[in-house]
């Protein structure tokens, strides 16, 4: 759909809450300093389109010369999105990238056949107090492409299309959505997008995708006059016009989903794959260290140390 607000602003009649068709609950985790919540996998839900892991990183506030360190590790077979809203991360990766994100802009780093990637809180950062608080999630590759060289792009805040309009300000960050498309390159039909709204504004969903979820990063929203509050991810049946009002606080989301994908995919730690026989050679590979020789290498500027392969 485009966006196109009526004369006069207000919420079209809501659908029945039993098209939310899956409700998750983050789970939560203490990484040391700063929590994590998981919403996908679920239990009951694997992935949103081709969205197949959503973690919500703080909000966590860190002392001066404290930062957060995730030391170079292995994907295959996704794409990973980092995006910020406060703090900074300093990427760096084993196609060569070298790349501090902050808020507002894009990585979108697709791992292909494989690669490595640290993400560290910049020294500029650790020079002082300093907060973080973002999303990171993957998306799976069609079959098709998880053979593909990696690549890594990154999008500055200015690049991201946005829209604002009567208590709604959305950036949409990947794939296409309200009759806009973000620059990032898609390997199938994919919307990201980044949306706050003030109290008692609404958001449709976009009609245009198959799979639709939300996140409540902040807040709470209504359907069918039952409150959500944060932080919940909701998935809504597909085919139904799904339209969410802000609570009186207003509500800060995440609306993710696409296409889902032809083809069932296994997940083991960092690795995403069509088949378990791929899984098990990029296990065998990150565990025999021969870097450069075979599906991984280490960033050039971060080979000091690596995450070594869960037993």
């Amino acid at each position: 759909m485009s966006w196109n607000p009526a004369i006069e602003p207000g919420c079209p009649d809501e659908v029945g809450i039993d098209a939310i068709e899956t409700l998750i609950i983050p789970r939560a985790r203490d990484l040391g300093g700063f929590e994590v919540r998981r919403a996908l996998p679920a239990p009951k839900r694997q992935m949103v389109g081709p969205f197949i892991f959503f973690d919500q990183a703080g909000p966590a506030e860190l002392l001066t010369g404290q930062g957060i360190d995730v030391r170079p590790h292995p994907h295959i077979g996704l794409g990973t999105v980092t995006y910020l809203y406060r703090g900074d991360f300093h990427h760096r990766d084993s196609t060569g990238a070298d790349q501090i994100i902050r808020p507002g802009a894009l990585n979108w780093m697709v791992a292909g056949r494989g690669v490595s990637h640290s993400e560290r809180t910049s020294a500029t950062a650790r020079t002082g107090p300093n907060s973080l608080f973002g999303i990171q999630t993957w998306l799976a590759l069609p079959e098709k492409n998880e053979d593909m060289a990696p690549t890594f792009n990154h999008y500055g805040e200015d690049m991201l299309p946005v829209i604002e309009d009567h208590g709604v300000s959305l950036r949409l960050i990947l794939g296409n959505a309200y009759g806009k498309t973000a620059p990032a390159t898609m390997f199938s039909e994919t919307f990201y997008a980044d949306v706050t709204l003030d109290g008692g504004a609404c958001l449709p969903m976009p009609d245009n995708h198959e799979d639709r979820g939300i996140y409540i990063v902040e807040g709470s929203i209504s359907i069918a006059d039952q409150e959500f509050e944060a932080p919940q991810m909701m998935v809504f049946r597909p085919g139904d016009r799904i339209t969410v009002a802000a609570g009186p606080r207003g509500a800060h989301l995440m609306i993710l989903g696409g296409a889902t994908l032809s083809e069932p995919r296994h997940i083991w730690w960092n690795f995403v794959a069509s088949s378990r026989e791929r899984i098990e050679e990029a296990k065998a590979q990150w565990r025999a260290q021969k870097w450069g020789e075979g599906l991984f290498d280490l960033p050039t500027d971060d080979r000091d140390e690596h995450i070594p392969l869960p037993e």
